[in-house]
């Protein structure tokens, strides 16, 4: 067993497919991160068993296929918009135009570089335009005082790893203390609300697994993890602000379809209220280039 291997967890009945990130030979234990979920968790080695094949495991088949008919569904929600806009237009000039389309813009901070892979790769998929920065949790606030006034975004996502630490003697869910990494969630959401307090101005999406959802709309995130305290997919964060750069700014994201749309649900994931970002414009510019200019 070594740095990298995937493995699951013998005492969780294999629920979970991890990646070693590190191991200390002197303990025997080993610090995972999970593939699919946003989990950090430490796991004695003796406990750990190595997965030869993820795609075959019952855990990553069932993960596949809600990831899959997340996927399916953006698609057709695109497909229905593009339909939408085409047909609206048609029937306001009796022809059909040229549109041109203004996703809203998202600042994807996160706390783990497989991760934003990942997301970068859904963004440029959905062509949702996104600037990602892998950046450790503890550095977030620090960056979204720095990133926001220079992107300018219209949706910001702080994300990366959080979870309920085990070994508090009392476990109070409430309490932030008892959260890896929800204090600095929490605390860079507040940055952004400070740079701006108009939810629908700037959409704020917060948290990780099992992170302190009450408090991170309390601060001001729009959309937070996790009501349930549960684990919550890597990608549904990106998902949430898909829907939000894809909404059209006359409507309000709706709530049941962006929940259901995540890959964890309304345990894992909830909000409020807001506008989209979305814009159509018209008529299509043209390329510079083909213009001549006139005195």
């Amino acid at each position: 067993m070594k740095q990298g291997d995937l493995v699951v967890r013998k005492s969780y009945g294999g629920d979970v497919i991890f990646r070693i990130s590190t191991i200390d030979e002197h303990r025997q234990a080993a610090v995972l991160k999970g593939t699919d979920y946003r989990l950090l968790a430490d796991a004695p080695i003796p406990d750990l068993s190595v997965v030869r094949d993820p795609e075959v495991t019952g855990a990553a088949k069932q993960v596949r296929v809600k990831v899959n008919a997340s996927m399916k569904r953006m698609q057709e929600q695109r497909q229905q918009q593009v339909q939408q806009n085409e047909n609206e237009l048609r029937r306001a000039s009796n022809q059909s135009q040229p549109y041109f389309e203004l996703p809203g813009k998202v600042l994807h901070l996160d706390g783990d570089g497989n991760y934003m892979k990942k997301s970068m790769q859904l963004y440029t998929q959905m062509r949702v335009p996104a600037y990602g920065l892998h950046v450790h949790e503890s550095q977030m606030t620090e960056i979204v005082y720095r990133l926001l006034p220079q992107l300018k975004p219209d949706i910001i996502v702080i994300t990366g790893h959080d979870g309920v630490l085990k070994n508090r003697v009392n476990k109070d869910l409430y309490s932030l203390s008892s959260y890896k990494n929800s204090q600095n969630f929490v605390n860079a959401v507040n940055v952004a609300r400070e740079y701006e307090k108009n939810r629908d101005s700037l959409i704020v999406i917060a948290g990780a697994c099992q992170s302190h959802y009450e408090a991170l709309l309390q601060t001001g995130s729009n959309f937070a993890s996790s009501p349930g305290r549960v684990l919550i997919h890597a990608l549904d964060p990106v998902y949430v602000a898909i829907k939000a750069s894809y909404t059209s700014i006359r409507e309000t994201i709706s709530l049941t379809d962006v929940i259901s749309g995540t890959i964890s649900g309304i345990d894992g994931v909830g909000g409020i209220e807001t506008l989209g970002k979305y814009r159509v414009g018209l008529p299509k510019p043209k390329i510079l280039s083909s213009v001549k200019a006139t005195l």
